[in-house]
């Protein structure tokens, strides 16, 4: 077979694209300026981010016409999320930017008033019973598989228009809207899901894609068209940190207190439940929709290129095929030169080495204390800014470590406060949730209000959404705050801190409408609440 090329063009993570291909037994050749695309039999056009930023960039460095080419030369093309969205004739994400115009229609926006926009998580790509009873399997996708998605804008699709043109279109819903999540005809194919990242469901359609198997019956001739629509996931979380003796563990805190309790009032050794990369493994094995790291304290001032957590994410990236999420020291910085280092740049490193998402805590806090100071005027200059400017919102996380605070009545403080059925040490029946920084150890005059709706402000995709008093306790996460604060933002929510059993997850997304629940410690426990995705 010859190399499968791939035009990089800063579009977030492909180590993860990369890995996926060689892991199928094919090789691959970068893609450095427009002349190679000639070279090239088997070309993929990953990307993740703002439709605008990524056409500027195919225009300024001369890959339009040459990709035009290597369509219309009949040779096989991919495109991926972004490399999707170009193939149209534009979006509504930067109307002054033109697509590749190879398909008719323009992306929207998804309406974010019934439901989380990002539009994140596993999903469908559902072709027609009639064409699957004729024609069997597109690429390997399958009806009753689900597939990752990341991404605000989509084409919305009307029946027959595509079709009409001999497009063979695989469908998606969120919410009411349904849009385009798969199409190919003749040499093109392209997914609006990202297959690096659907575990053994998205590597079975790029190897049919490279393999030239456009059409395949499928293994059951009745297969279903299952429901469509968004699965809430199910994330692992491994709390990584050096123990004493300086080797990477997973641990797990109490209250963010990661020793095991001893005579002493520092405590005893660092508790380690394992090593992260097998962690990581057993994690994805076990069915986990997503991984996320989180770098605790104990390495952040280790030289950048050295960062221990860049080659867990590396390692990682090699055989697991879901999102990873990083997060720890993610602000900016200065190296052992003393030169000043963006955050941008930090996350950079990251997303090269694997990650798929980056998570910022403690500087969330200060960014949104100086917004407010600045009147809610946004600078375009903060970490959050300008990573979600250049690798889309969906691409940071802003996580959130509050502690209860109990009041008599609301008028008690300035504070967002919520009614609660678990009352203070003092008969309270009101609290405000208080935002802090530094692990926990120092809290802060910002609610879980101000601070989440003005990272969403500032780019935000997500929120993780922690509880310090939940947290090791082991007896479910905090509803009351879960359920208050989905009503107060429009981006996704990751409820975390509490999980001790499955019945604590369903609970969740019962009484809320999360969009996703975070675990540590539970590789067990979560074989019994994932379903098989392939």
């Amino acid at each position: 077979m010859p190399p499968v090329h791939i035009l990089d063009y800063v579009a977030g993570n492909v180590r993860s694209l990369c890995n996926a291909i060689e892991k199928l037994g094919f090789t691959i050749s970068w893609i450095k300026e427009p002349k190679d695309i000639d070279n090239a039999e088997y070309l993929i056009l990953p990307g993740v981010g703002h439709f605008g930023h990524c056409m500027t960039q195919f225009a300024s460095s001369g890959y339009l016409e040459a990709i035009r080419k290597h369509v219309d030369s009949s040779k096989p093309f991919m495109g991926i999320c972004v490399g999707l969205q170009a193939l149209f004739e534009g979006s509504e994400e930067n109307a002054d930017v033109e697509g590749l115009g190879f398909l008719p229609g323009r992306l929207s926006r998804f309406d974010s008033s019934d439901k989380s926009v990002p539009h994140i998580g596993w999903n469908s790509a559902a072709i027609s019973q009639a064409i699957l009873s004729s024609r069997g399997c597109l690429y390997g996708l399958k009806n009753d598989s689900k597939y990752y998605y990341v991404h605000s804008y989509a084409v919305p699709y009307e029946a027959g228009v595509l079709e009409q043109q001999g497009w063979t279109v695989a469908t998606a819903s969120y919410g009411t809207e349904t849009f385009v999540g798969a199409i190919a005809r003749g040499n093109v194919f392209a997914t609006q899901f990202h297959p690096e990242k659907s575990g053994i469901a998205g590597l079975r359609v790029i190897k049919a894609f490279l393999e030239g198997r456009q059409w395949a019956l499928p293994n059951n001739p009745i297969q279903s068209a299952m429901s469509q629509g968004l699965t809430r996931r199910v994330i692992a979380c491994l709390d990584v940190r050096a123990n004493d003796q300086g080797d990477l563990v997973v641990t797990k805190g109490d209250q963010y207190d990661v020793r095991e309790r001893g005579e002493t009032s520092k405590g005893g050794n660092v508790r380690n439940l394992g090593k992260p990369v097998e962690m990581a493994q057993r994690y994805y094995e076990q069915g986990a929709d997503e991984i996320t790291f989180l770098n605790i304290t104990s390495f952040r001032n280790c030289p950048l290129a050295d960062l221990p957590m860049l080659e867990v994410l590396r390692r990682t990236s090699e055989n697991v095929f879901v999102p990873l999420t990083v997060g720890g020291g993610i602000r900016d910085s200065v190296d052992a030169n003393g030169k000043m280092v963006p955050a941008l740049d930090v996350a950079t490193l990251y997303f090269k080495s694997g990650a798929d998402k980056i998570s910022i805590g403690s500087e969330a806090v200060l960014i949104a204390e100086q917004y407010m100071r600045d009147g809610k005027k946004p600078t375009g200059t903060t970490a959050i800014e300008t990573i979600s400017a250049a690798y889309g919102n969906q691409a940071v996380i802003v996580s959130i470590d509050p502690k209860r605070v109990y009041v008599r009545s609301p008028q008690e403080t300035r504070h967002h406060t919520i009614r609660t059925k678990y009352s203070g040490p003092e008969g309270q029946v009101y609290c405000w949730y208080q935002c802090t920084i530094k692990g926990g150890r120092e809290g802060r005059d910002l609610d879980v209000t101000e601070l989440a709706t003005s990272v969403e402000a500032l780019g935000a995709g997500e929120i993780l959404l922690n509880c310090i008093d939940k947290d090791g306790s082991n007896s479910g996460f905090d509803l009351e705050l879960i359920d208050d604060l989905k009503k107060r933002v429009s981006i996704p929510i990751i409820a975390s801190s509490g999980a001790g059993n499955p019945t604590h997850f369903e609970q969740v997304f019962k009484f809320t409408s999360t969009d996703a629940a975070l675990g540590a410690g539970m590789v067990r426990s979560l074989k019994t609440l994932l379903p098989t995705r392939c």
